[in-house]
């Protein structure tokens, strides 16, 4: 597709990424790429950092208020990234049991795009940061890796992208950006939760250095 190799070309021109496979190599097998999430560029330049056959294969994760919001975002959503688009959970303090039922849904959407064959790339800090740290792991990743333990997770450490494009800003600058991806992981049985999301959190924080 044109729009794609548009797309693509765009992106890493604009980002000038240098890509690296730490410890790990592209694969066809399934995976979920879960990376820090700082900027709007990460989802982008995470995808078009991938070889073009899994590009093709890899579905972003992402915010159904954000990218149903006018034609351009509808179009690429749906024909350029395949997104999994999910609805944000309510606030924290809903007392109707909103917000569970959302996560519920949000896993079952995830999981369903797995059990057809796509990987995913998903940012489960659950929003974006300033990029100065790397927050604590949202459960869903857990959960997902419950349901789906035959994919491996692989984190990737995006690096400089919120200065490229901060929080707010409509044009990016002309700095470099770096994406590396790090060796598999998978939930180990009788794995706790806690201890998982922990354990995959610093995988992905350790790639900074790499």
């Amino acid at each position: 597709m044109i729009a794609t190799w548009v797309l693509v070309a765009l992106t890493k021109l604009l980002s000038s990424a240098r890509v690296q496979w730490v410890g790990v190599a592209p694969s066809a097998r399934q995976r979920v790429y879960v990376a820090n999430h700082s900027s709007h560029l990460d989802f982008i330049v995470l995808w078009s950092s991938l070889p073009a056959s899994l590009r093709a294969r890899t579905r972003p994760v992402a915010g159904r208020d954000y990218w149903e919001r006018g034609a351009i975002r509808r179009y690429l959503a749906a024909h350029v990234f395949k997104a999994v688009l999910i609805d944000r959970p309510p606030p924290a303090d809903a007392a109707d049991g909103s917000r569970a039922m959302a996560a519920r849904a949000a896993i079952d959407q995830m999981a369903a795009a797995l059990a057809e064959g796509s990987s995913l790339i998903l940012f489960p800090e659950g929003t974006r940061g300033t990029g100065a740290e790397v927050a604590p792991f949202r459960a869903g990743l857990y959960h997902l890796a419950l349901r789906q333990p035959e994919a491996e997770i692989i984190p990737v450490y995006l690096a400089n992208l919120n200065r490229i494009l901060p929080k707010g800003e409509l044009l990016p600058a002309p700095l470099l950006s770096r994406v590396t991806f790090g060796p598999a992981l998978t939930l180990a049985p009788d794995e706790p939760k806690d201890a998982f999301l922990a354990r995959a959190r610093a995988a992905l924080v350790r790639l900074r250095g790499a």
